[in-house]
């Protein structure tokens, strides 16, 4: 995927499976052989705020999660399905922006030479705070891209189920977001949910700085599909209720992401898009190309396969970067 003439490759990573620098969880360290690795996968940092915030999931001083096994995330790896409820916890952008990692003094974003994503949502409880929070966070990162070895972009996050925001009213305020976001001058990729209809993510595209669509977020719990579809699945309710119920994902994203992106397409996106959501193996690639894959969209993000089935996650990065390069060769020479 090239944005901006830069290349940010065909496989992204979700934001947050890596954690803010890219450290991962514990648990992928723990499994050794069996454990994800994400040397081919352009890195996406796990979503910041401009101020701190607690969220639900207890960060250590190096702001990776504190837990092994976080009360905020449910898996059931048998059904391949997952909730999340982590609510964007993290120390803040001005934190993560000295970039020192407690005790070894590393600017971390900055010494990154390869393209990644910095990843940001607004989260205050009206519009004008939300934009006011986006003007802050452009002041403050602005005049630290010049100390950057590589030039980040910015995955504008508008679909985080656990804010307490509804979604609908921040699809409706990416425009003027990409207003103040567009002084940095670098890439910028919304991040929706199935939840936004492909017409009303198409005319927020127009927008000149608008470069990239990134879908899908997690399904908020109890949303999109019918009542008795979460009652068969979920009998007692939200593993998460305590969180707020979380967000799906999981196997049963995939076909809803895959139409998703079938109907974008039909009724005439054309801005390049970043296709993810319950990825779970090589075939999965493989129907989304076959679902009308093209240039403009050319690529996918990886984030539950890491967590239920890591072992695949090399596979899949190996073998989505060989296809969806076929697949571009392909749709060249057609042009031609």
């Amino acid at each position: 995927m090239r944005l901006r003439k830069i290349d940010y490759g065909n496989v992204l990573g979700a934001s947050g499976v890596q954690g803010f620098f890219g450290e991962g969880y514990a648990f992928h360290r723990l499994l050794g052989p069996l454990g994800p690795n994400f040397d081919d996968m352009t890195f996406v940092a796990k979503t910041t705020t401009l101020r701190a915030r607690a969220g639900n999931m207890l960060l250590a001083d190096t702001y990776e999660p504190l837990e092994l096994k976080p009360k905020c995330i449910w898996m059931n790896p048998f059904s391949t399905t997952a909730l999340n409820a982590v609510g964007l916890s993290g120390p803040g952008i001005e934190k993560l922006l000295e970039g020192r990692r407690p005790h070894l003094g590393l600017f971390r974003w900055q010494m990154r030479y390869a393209p990644f994503f910095i990843s940001f949502m607004p989260v205050e409880e009206t519009a004008e705070k939300r934009f006011a929070e986006m003007r802050g966070f452009v002041k403050i990162l602005k005049p630290r891209l010049r100390g950057f070895s590589g030039l980040p972009a910015l995955q504008i996050n508008v679909s985080c189920p656990n804010t307490g925001l509804d979604p609908d009213k921040l699809v409706s305020e990416v425009r003027g977001l990409l207003d103040i976001a567009s002084d940095l001058n670098i890439p910028l990729m919304p991040k929706f949910n199935v939840l936004a209809p492909p017409e009303t993510v198409i005319e927020m595209s127009k927008h000149p700085s608008y470069d990239a669509t990134c879908i899908s977020n997690t399904i908020p719990f109890g949303k999109y599909f019918p009542e008795a579809w979460w009652r068969r699945r979920f009998p007692n309710g939200s593993p998460l209720e305590k969180f707020g119920g979380g967000g799906l994902s999981g196997k049963h994203l995939f076909p809803v992401v895959r139409e998703w992106m079938q109907e974008a397409l039909r009724v005439g996106m054309t801005k390049p898009m970043n296709v993810g959501g319950g990825i779970l193996k090589m075939k999965d690639v493989d129907e989304l190309i076959g679902a009308g894959l093209r240039p403009q969209i050319d690529s996918i993000f990886l984030g539950t396969v890491a967590m239920i089935r890591p072992w695949r996650v090399v596979g899949i990065i190996t073998h989505a970067d060989k296809a969806l390069s076929s697949a571009s060769l392909v749709s060249l020479r057609s042009a031609a």
